[in-house]
């Protein structure tokens, strides 16, 4: 699996090794408040590229977790994605977004170009079936003519948290296989809660609070993030959005202070207008962030998570 991650990542930065780290304490974090049943695991989101076709038709794909001491043999039977996903879906699939959960199945063990993908769409009224992946998505994009090697880099896998392996394998695997064969816009699912009244999409980050005279306390969001939050709000119907904030001391102790959240109607409130030069990207580049008060965030509690 880090043999397949070492060539399938562009880069591993601090920032996105501190962003995986995020993301799993996040869970966990869930789970000792009980709500570890309320949220997925993380997937893509992807859209068609093309002139006058571009953002028109969008899907989401959610794979099995693969651990590297199970074997997947090529005549398993497909697992049954878990309820909580059929509901999740099912509110994407009624904003126009389709959503897949994808199963995997290798042929020879050990072997990551041996693993092959089978998709089931979900949130529809009637029984779907699996069927291979991503050919099953060859309506929504525009086919890749010319090959393109996304295996190509030589990242340091070593430094992927091992708790984060299996996690991190199964989503760059089904993403490679998918942008493989298809055009698109894609972006990273960082996990999808499910609220009493709606369907949170996650963006999950782990910040020092900096400080400005006019906005006090504040963390910042780069506007890529940003955009993707606010193209769910677009989608209106059930689909909201949190961006959750994993407050840490300093980046090298990094030890916890709170866990913060904000909906994406609160966050567009009072979001900075002006963007300001960020630190490094999750892609390795400079970034652009707004930045929005701490003060606005909520503590991620039980209390507090009860009302979403």
């Amino acid at each position: 699996m880090r043999a397949f991650l070492r060539k399938s990542i562009t880069s591993l930065n601090r920032n996105k090794l501190n962003g995986l780290l995020a993301e799993v304490d996040l869970r966990q974090h869930l789970a000792e408040l009980g709500f570890g049943d309320r949220v997925s695991r993380g997937g893509w989101i992807a859209r068609r590229e093309g002139p006058g076709e571009f953002g028109h038709r969008t899907a989401v794909f959610f794979p099995e977790v693969l651990l590297p001491e199970v074997d997947y043999p090529s005549d398993r039977v497909l697992p049954a994605p878990d309820l909580g996903l059929h509901t999740i879906c099912a509110t994407f699939h009624q904003t126009g977004i389709e959503a897949y959960f994808c199963a995997a199945r290798v042929d020879e063990k050990d072997d990551a170009m041996a693993l092959h993908w089978h998709a089931i769409q979900l949130g529809l009224p009637t029984q779907q079936q699996f069927c291979t992946f991503p050919q099953c998505v060859a309506s929504l994009f525009r086919a890749r003519n010319a090959r393109y090697n996304f295996l190509r880099y030589d990242a340091d896998a070593t430094l992927v948290p091992d708790i984060a392996i299996a996690d991190e394998f199964s989503k760059e695997h089904m993403r490679v296989a998918f942008q493989t064969a298809y055009l698109a816009e894609v972006s990273d699912v960082d996990g999808i809660f499910w609220g009493q009244q709606f369907t949170y999409p996650l963006e999950v980050k782990e910040k020092t609070a900096a400080t400005d005279s006019r906005l006090g306390h504040y963390f910042g969001l780069d506007v890529g993030p940003f955009v993707k939050l606010a193209y769910y709000a677009a989608k209106r119907g059930n689909l909201q959005s949190l961006f959750i904030v994993r407050e840490i001391n300093n980046t090298d102790e990094r030890a916890l202070v709170q866990w913060w959240f904000i909906t994406f109607e609160q966050l567009a409130r009072f979001a900075s207008w002006v963007q300001r030069a960020g630190g490094t990207s999750m892609s390795g580049g400079a970034s652009a962030v707004v930045r929005i008060p701490r003060a606005e965030f909520r503590p991620l509690n039980a209390a507090n998570l009860r009302e979403l």
